[in-house]
């Protein structure tokens, strides 16, 4: 997928964080572990906050940072991918970790693409912030899982 606006590639990851969302629904209804299901809940939740905040930045933010336009700028079928991933039954929590983190990584490695080809100012300031934020609510979220673990 090519994105030429900001604004195009803002809401397509917001989509894509829907996806998720639908995806950890769908592997809920698959799983057995009680633990599991407890993660997905809070993934899913998590996901449509996130892409609340996306859309909602999208409203606020200035036409003239949203209209930027980018030459370079391609992405996987990101959508298609969550889409094709079966759930297993005895699915782990690292197991489901790992998954959440592969395809946060992915997301998140699109806005770092978009900061690296963009100029320095205002726009690039913003999405290395957005990816700063991003890497800590990861850290934040490993943490947890593994403070779970130990209960």
């Amino acid at each position: 997928m090519r994105f030429q606006q900001l604004s195009e590639q803002l809401a397509y990851v917001s989509k894509c964080r829907l996806e998720m969302a639908k995806l950890y629904s769908r592997m809920y209804s698959a799983v057995d572990s009680s633990r599991v299901k407890l993660m997905l809940e809070y993934f899913q939740q998590h996901q449509k906050d996130v892409s609340k905040k996306i859309d909602d930045y999208i409203e606020e933010a200035p036409s003239r940072l949203l209209q930027l336009w980018y030459n370079d700028i391609t992405f996987e079928d990101f959508i298609k991918r969550c889409q094709e991933i079966t759930p297993k039954a005895n699915m782990s929590e690292e197991d489901l970790l790992d998954l959440h983190l592969e395809l946060d990584n992915r997301l998140i490695a699109l806005f770092e693409k978009t900061a690296d080809s963009s100029v320095p100012g205002e726009v690039k300031s913003a999405l290395n912030d957005l990816v700063r934020v991003e890497k800590i609510q990861q850290q934040r979220l490993v943490h947890s899982s593994i403070r779970m673990d130990d209960i």
